[in-house]
């Protein structure tokens, strides 16, 4: 159904990729704004191979193109304003053990460790902020 030379619109390929692959793929995003860099990237090639094949696209379209024209956040951005949301729910439960879990400080940066525990308060990437510049503009032009 999502295919290359399927007869579905572009729109319900769409659809069906927020309501069932993407719901999968991002099933515990607050736990994910903490995984591997390369744990994430590989759902974001993921998507990007959706993104390619719904569209059709030449191999030369770039992947921001894509996602700008299929109206898809990336999936650092939609995982990263999840986690972003989910934690701002949990700051007000009533709940005590749940509020005192928001309140993580991540270490310092130059403190020993694997990777980075700030991920929700880092800089877009590269894709993600291609995406929202190619957004302005089309905003600006409209």
């Amino acid at each position: 159904m999502l295919g290359r030379k399927s007869k579905v619109s572009r729109r319900n390929k769409r659809t069906i990729y927020k309501m069932c692959i993407r719901t999968v793929m991002t099933y515990a995003s607050p736990v994910f704004a903490h995984a591997a860099p390369k744990a994430l990237h590989r759902l974001h090639v993921i998507q990007n191979k959706f993104c390619r094949a719904a569209t059709d696209a030449h191999w030369c379209v770039r992947n921001s193109i894509l996602h700008r024209d299929l109206e898809l956040p990336t999936i650092f951005k939609y995982m990263k304003d999840a986690s972003k949301r989910s934690f701002d729910i949990t700051g007000s439960h009533p709940n005590a053990l749940l509020r005192a879990a928001v309140d993580y400080q991540p270490p310092h940066p130059t403190h020993l460790i694997c990777r980075p525990r700030n991920v929700l308060t880092d800089p877009p990437d590269a894709l993600t902020a291609a995406v929202e510049s190619l957004n302005d503009v089309n905003d600006t032009h409209d």
